[in-house]
């Protein structure tokens, strides 16, 4: 049996490497994703463009200004003497952000009333209007706390400030809430998912078409052997693809890693036997490479979508969250952010590999039936 699966492998790794396209597919195209999605995968707002629309220009509108340019989160690029100005700007795209201070903002502020201003939002993508409300907000609101203090300051004549309440926040496993530390572990797994998926999805249908499946139908080779031959060299591929991967978030991105990497391992052979399964099981029903490509990338794309990769699963509604639970990534994530961002353990991490086990084993176990029928 071993020698058989010997030279299986032997035979898998040959017809891999022969071709140097997939020796740039498998190692240097994840590093390429990696560090362009570890760029672009993020939801932190900064270099916000802006305009400035201040018919007051008091001392006050000024001061409110400056400090929205000096947040970082805001580049002030334009000021504008017109109303339809506004809009022309939004419309071509040239600012997500206007600032309007009304005549008469200064002098309320001087005699103690509310003095009003607008932030004009581009709100076409709403996920960064909110981000970006959010940052005016409490730029807006520490402004109005400095005057406010200030005020009864002078009111009481003392000298002395009068008393505040301070929310002193603090954010664990996460200390910056920097996006690329939730983003980049997630984007090991997608990437681990999309190599092994689609190399295994080629892997028997390539046999029939090449005229080879006959040829191994006729030796002594049993399912199991067949499946392990096809699957071993694809999960060691899996695993090189995870090192290289990660030792870019740690190096490169400066993700911290606060696990176990025994435990990061293990829970990886997990996950690989659940895409590996698929990929062999898709590869078993397909008929021709294309036929192939196009059922792994619709297994892939909701699995990516309904993963928690990019949006949370608590939001999706309850039939569709059900679905969720069929999904090896869904838990492959919640392991791999774990182990990245926490430092927890098996103690808390076990259902998680637990599920990804059972799922494992019942993908393996249904393709290597499947290979069976096919066989007769």
């Amino acid at each position: 049996m071993l020698e058989r699966i010997k030279h299986m492998l032997i035979k898998e790794f040959i017809q891999i490497f022969r071709d140097p396209r997939m020796k740039g597919v498998i190692f240097l195209m994840p590093i390429i994703q990696a560090l362009v999605f570890g760029y672009a995968v993020t939801t932190d707002v900064r270099h916000i463009r802006t305009a400035v629309y201040d018919l007051d220009n008091s001392v006050a509108s000024r001061e409110l200004v400056t400090r929205f340019e000096r947040s970082g989160y805001f580049d002030i690029t334009q000021y504008i003497d017109r109303e339809s100005r506004i809009r022309e700007l939004m419309d071509r795209g040239l600012v997500k952000a206007v600032l309007q201070m009304n005549r008469g903002f200064g002098e309320a502020l001087r005699t103690g009333g509310t003095a009003r201003f607008q932030l004009i939002l581009d709100g076409t993508d709403s996920n960064t209007a909110g981000v970006v409300l959010n940052y005016g907000a409490k730029i807006a609101g520490q402004f109005s706390e400095q005057i406010l203090v200030t005020r009864l300051t002078r009111l009481a004549g003392s000298g002395q400030q009068p008393g505040r309440v301070d929310l002193q926040t603090r954010a664990w496993f996460n200390e910056n809430l920097e996006s690329r530390n939730f983003y980049v572990p997630g984007v090991i797994a997608v990437l681990v998912m999309l190599v092994t998926l689609m190399l295994t999805s080629m892997a028997v249908v390539r046999e029939k078409e090449i005229g080879t499946m006959e040829q191994i139908m006729v030796t002594p080779i049993t399912p199991l052997e067949f499946i392990l031959g096809k699957t071993v060299p694809f999960a060691l591929i899996g695993f090189a693809d995870v090192i290289i991967i990660t030792l870019i978030g740690i190096v490169w991105f400066e993700v911290p890693i606060r696990g176990s990497l025994v435990l990061l391992f293990l829970a990886t052979t997990l996950y690989l036997m659940t895409t590996l399964g698929a990929g062999l099981l898709i590869s078993t029903v397909s008929q021709t490479q294309q036929q192939a490509m196009m059922s792994a990338f619709l297994f892939y794309f909701p699995a990516v979508l309904l993963s928690g990769f990019m949006f949370p699963i608590a939001n999706m509604p309850e039939p569709i969250q059900w679905l969720t639970y069929l999904n090896p990534l869904r838990y492959f994530l919640v392991i791999i952010r774990g182990i990245f961002l926490k430092g927890v353990g098996m103690g808390i991490l076990w259902p998680q590999m637990a599920a990804l086990a059972v799922l494992g084993v019942a993908t393996l176990w249904f393709t290597s039936k499947r290979f069976k029928k096919s066989l007769g």
